[in-house]
């Protein structure tokens, strides 16, 4: 029987936590953060102890501590510019937070982080947005197209929550419209839009996806003016009940994008209930780096919560910022 991932002396263990960390970004040994100065320059401080407060009169000793013998700056931890710098959560509680976000196919709510962690409310809230942080590629993808030769490219929109001081209306007029780009077999990108217009997604496009690929989408009018640009552009009616279509080798359909959908729609509405406008790309992220780094591609959960944190660096975001 396999060994229960949670069972991992790192989810109960600091020492063991800061080993992990260590390990995982600062593969090369350590790295001051004020020089950029290497490990040969770092020396480890032992028996360093905090302040000492009402709840440790003796303080605490500080785990991971180490000092920059090349700049002679203040001594730091594997914490310094990284999402966890100026958190009083243990790291363990970091690492179980972030096992959890990873493996949750569905995402896990804050109300169910407060009391998993036994934290405070805004604390869950809080480092659940920062590990959503990690999770974006980097420059947020722009640079590294999806699709090319060979491959096929889905795209669709949907709607989701609702937009602040907007009347609930007939239609989707009140949502918040989001574009997904689906690669068959592969990676998914998608964006809260702030209006469905052939000109937002025609960016979108440019600097997200190869003009190589196959492109699939439905017989929206958003998409007829923007396929020409691709290798091939396929499209199936839904209005006439049409969902696959063959046309010898291809396979002209949307299904792949439209099961991204169902997930991030039951996670949104089952776990998350509700999501607001401002908030809305950081859970996008969330359910793109899921999808994009599943079971299918090879990532198992300890794999997939491994990438996420190697995203921590240089990935700060405060309070004041979420707001």
């Amino acid at each position: 029987m396999a060994k229960p991932v949670l069972s991992d002396p790192r989810f109960f263990s600091e020492e063991a936590a800061f080993e992990y960390v260590e390990t995982q970004l600062w593969p090369d040994g350590p790295i001051c953060p004020h020089c950029g100065s290497l490990s040969e320059k770092i020396g480890r401080l032992a028996g360093v102890r905090s302040k000492p407060s009402r709840k440790h009169p003796q303080g605490v000793e500080i785990i991971g501590l180490r000092k920059c013998y090349a700049c002679r700056g203040p001594a730091f931890t594997v914490r310094k510019g990284t999402i966890f710098e100026d958190s009083h959560l243990p790291l363990r509680l970091w690492l179980q937070a972030i096992h959890l976000l990873c493996a949750s196919k569905k995402g896990i709510a804050t109300r169910q982080l407060q009391r998993m962690l036994g934290c405070g409310m805004k604390t869950a809230w809080h480092l659940s947005h920062r590990i959503r942080e990690i999770m974006k590629p980097a420059n947020d993808g722009v640079g590294s197209p999806m699709g090319g030769e060979g491959k096929t490219l889905e795209a669709d929109f949907t709607y989701v929550g609702r937009k602040p001081e907007r009347e609930v209306r007939y239609g989707f007029g009140h949502m918040n419209p989001v574009l997904a780009l689906v690669e068959r077999d592969g990676a998914a990108r998608s964006f809260h839009m702030p209006t469905v217009r052939g000109d937002n997604i025609h960016a979108i496009l440019e600097a997200h996806a190869s003009t190589e690929s196959d492109f699939m989408t439905d017989e929206g009018n958003v998409f007829t003016g923007i396929g020409w640009n691709f290798r091939s552009h396929g499209t199936v009616t839904h209005t006439k009940d049409e969902y696959v279509r063959r046309e010898g080798d291809r396979i002209i359909t949307t299904n792949t994008v439209e099961g991204f959908f169902s997930i991030l729609k039951r996670g949104v509405y089952g776990v998350y209930q509700h999501v607001s406008e401002a908030h809305l790309h950081r859970y996008l992220t969330e359910f793109d780096f899921r999808y994009s780094n599943r079971e299918k591609l090879g990532v198992n959960d300890t794999a997939r919560a491994e990438r996420a944190l190697r995203g921590a660096r240089g990935r700060r975001l405060t309070y004041e910022t979420t707001h």
